[in-house]
């Protein structure tokens, strides 16, 4: 191995004991149904979950027909999970009966809705604080730029990766992570 790498490995590698304290499990974090109901994430486990933030009133809208599909092809090993928020131009203003009627009416959205959230911000969601923030997740930070930006974790609850608003669902970036 080369002596440069294994030192500059050693250099940029965080030793902070609170990083590695902060890191959490994904399946321990809490948060409601559309309805108001408390979700247990850990009833994913050994799947893959896929967290879109979403929005009615978005250009990336017609993406909800698109997740629909690729939950339904990868249903034995995919998890979708739709987030509402109306953090990004006001594009999700809805209550939840509002926004469950205009999923199911317009997009024949089938797969999981949560209560609408934050996803950056003061009062960000405890899911993407970990999402986002590489000290929870163990993996990478990021900053959700707009409405439907897609976070992929594996079957054993570990980030994958995440995709801009402009990657389709059933773009290869994601299911080539979904093939068994």
């Amino acid at each position: 191995m080369n002596p440069f790498k294994t030192f500059a490995a050693t250099l940029f590698t965080s030793t902070n004991p609170k990083e590695k304290m902060d890191q959490q499990s994904i399946y321990d974090i809490k948060i409601n149904s559309l309805s108001g109901k408390p979700m247990n994430l850990k009833d994913f486990e050994g799947k893959h979950i896929l967290f879109v933030n979403v929005a009615s009133k978005c250009g990336f809208t017609p993406q909800y027909k698109q997740l629909q599909e690729l939950q339904d092809s990868y249903k034995n090993n995919l998890v979708v999970i739709g987030l509402p928020c109306n953090q990004f131009g006001g594009q999700e203003p809805g209550s939840a009966a509002e926004i469950e009627t205009f999923c199911e009416v317009n997009y024949g959205v089938k797969f999981i809705i949560t209560e609408k959230i934050d996803v950056k911000g003061k009062d960000q969601h405890p899911l993407y604080r970990w999402l986002t923030k590489k000290a929870v997740n163990g993996h990478k930070n990021s900053t959700v730029k707009w409405n439907f930006q897609k976070y992929l974790v594996d079957e054993k609850g570990s980030l994958v990766d995440y995709f801009f608003s402009n990657t389709k669902p059933m773009s290869s970036k994601i299911t080539k992570f979904l093939k068994k």
